[in-house]
């Protein structure tokens, strides 16, 4: 599993620019079913990104074809965790 740290960088005021493309890029990532939750970091700003179903390598790859990390909106910060123990409905989360 991976939690994906989307925080705001100096080029956080093109947000809005890129949001439609940011925003399909999310749909994607749900789509293919590798995105679990996505949500925003409180009060700080930025994103989160709760992963599952790829490698650390693929999953850095997607990351970097985000439009917010391509024009430098949001620097990624990726955690891998290796998943010991869940309630069942999380069980999916165990590696």
């Amino acid at each position: 599993m991976f939690i994906i740290y989307l925080r705001f960088s100096e080029n956080k005021s093109a947000a809005s620019d890129f949001m439609p493309a940011h925003n399909e890029w999310i749909a994607q990532g749900f789509g293919d079913g590798i995105f679990q939750c996505v949500g925003s970091l409180t009060p700080e700003g930025g994103g989160a990104i709760l992963a599952t179903g790829e490698s650390r390598e693929e999953i850095e790859r997607r990351i970097n074809t985000d439009p917010f990390v391509e024009h430098n909106v949001v620097v990624a910060e990726i955690t891998e965790v290796d998943v010991k123990k869940t309630t069942p409905p999380l069980d999916f989360l165990k590696a």
